[in-house]
């Protein structure tokens, strides 16, 4: 082979190499997802963002002009008619986490987040195509009523809840303090029954702690809310000047719906520095690392984290990190699941839209959704016990954290019962 065929070669191979670089670049920014297979040999080529699809509105406008025109009731109201039909489409994608929400609505939830709205002050979800009790908050009328995390919510004032989504319930439950509403829920497979609750105005500390003597201290986080992050930081001082002789943390993160993405990271950072907190994993596959950049007050201090069936995203996020970056223990029951993430705009008529964004994974990348974290202590607290106002679980949480149980392999066999 002769010089000149040698470079002709070496040339072409190069072009090659540049083309291919750039082709999967350009493919990958607009979307496009290669997999090669070797047995038997095979490329596919899928799209993930098919925008440039042609779609006809005309029969959009023709249906728009129909009703307006025609309908017995008339006039009808052309806003309320834009919200349903931008609802009609966006819950037309079958996910229960994205929803268009009409301005009271959006109003509302903002609110909640805030920590302060008008209702019975449950987190709503929707699980297997039901409706259910995400967790009821702390000092709330639904908590007081009895409403428990799983109740299945079968009818909203004698209305069926099949099909509804979960704004369309946020809209019919939420409502002035003082008035009342009846619920029928289905706890399990026992019968449906009735609860009346009197709306009341929910304003939630999302963090408190307390003392619980022998050094360990419980901090309970409701919720990750916009101040979530403040009133984290005044707790962590108070824990850190008040307990000089601190010993374990006992974290309890049951019943908490989630929150902010944000503040799950802002609390990691008070247990451990500069590791991966969560995953970020978007619909063309880019992974995104989000780390603790701070360090805290607990930093070294044994950890145990209680979670239950109303445990869910955020959450999950920060027990999942706690577990593999602080060996902390879970103790309670199986987490709810909820392995996505929401991005929340508002639009200028004070409408807005939570669009499912990415899936997160834990530290290890893992994808926990709708299979929740599996507690590493499972520990049942039965109605008799919530009845009588035992609390089994936590009580299981300071057992460990006072006889100093710090590895897995040390606890006790019988407390897994």
């Amino acid at each position: 082979m002769t010089k000149f065929e040698k470079f002709q070669r070496f040339l072409i191979t190069f072009l090659f190499v540049v083309a291919a670089f750039f082709g999967g670049w350009y493919f990958g920014k607009r979307g496009f997802i290669f997999e090669v297979r070797k047995n038997p040999p095979e490329i596919k080529i899928l799209n993930q963002f098919p925008g440039d699809q042609t779609i006809d509105f005309d029969l959009f406008w023709q249906t728009w002009d129909l009703v307006a025109s025609q309908y017995l009731l008339r006039p009808v109201d052309g806003q309320k008619m834009l919200y349903g039909a931008i609802q009609g489409m966006v819950s037309s994608l079958g996910d229960p986490y994205t929803s268009f929400l009409p301005p009271a609505i959006n109003e509302t939830i903002t609110s909640a987040l805030n920590g302060t709205y008008e209702g019975i002050g449950a987190e709503l979800g929707i699980q297997e195509g039901q409706l259910i009790v995400v967790a009821p908050l702390d000092g709330s009328p639904a908590k007081e009523a009895g409403v428990r995390s799983g109740d299945k919510i079968v009818k909203i004032e004698d209305e069926g809840t099949a099909g509804i989504t979960i704004n369309e319930a946020v809209a019919k439950i939420r409502g002035q303090a003082g008035t009342i509403i009846t619920l029928t829920l289905q706890r399990g497979n026992e019968e449906p029954f009735d609860v009346t609750i009197k709306r009341g105005n929910i304003v939630v500390a999302s963090v408190t702690w307390a003392d619980k003597g022998d050094g360990v201290a419980y901090i309970r986080l409701s919720r990750f809310g916009a101040d979530t992050n403040k009133e984290w930081s005044k707790v962590a001082s108070e824990v850190s000047v008040g307990m000089q002789n601190l010993d374990a943390v006992v974290l309890d993160l049951r019943g908490n719906p989630g929150g902010f993405l944000q503040s799950a990271i802002f609390v990691a950072g008070e247990f451990f520095k500069n590791e991966v907190v969560v995953y970020q994993e978007s619909a063309t596959g880019e992974i995104l690392a989000f780390d603790t950049t701070r360090i805290g007050v607990f930093e070294g201090v044994p950890t145990y984290v209680l979670i239950d069936e109303g445990s869910a995203s955020a959450s999950e996020i920060l027990a999942a990190a706690l577990r593999s970056h602080s060996d902390a223990f879970l103790i309670g029951k199986k987490s709810f699941g909820k392995g996505t993430i929401q991005d929340a705009r508002d639009f200028e008529d004070g409408s807005g839209i939570h669009l499912t964004v990415a899936k997160w994974l834990t530290p290890e990348k893992e994808w926990i959704h709708e299979v929740g974290l599996k507690p590493e202590v499972e520990v049942e607290r039965t109605s008799e016990e919530i009845e009588q106002g035992v609390d089994s679980q936590l009580n299981k949480a300071l057992e460990l954290a006072k006889q100093g149980v710090i590895k897995a392999a040390d606890i006790p066999a019988q407390s897994s019962q």
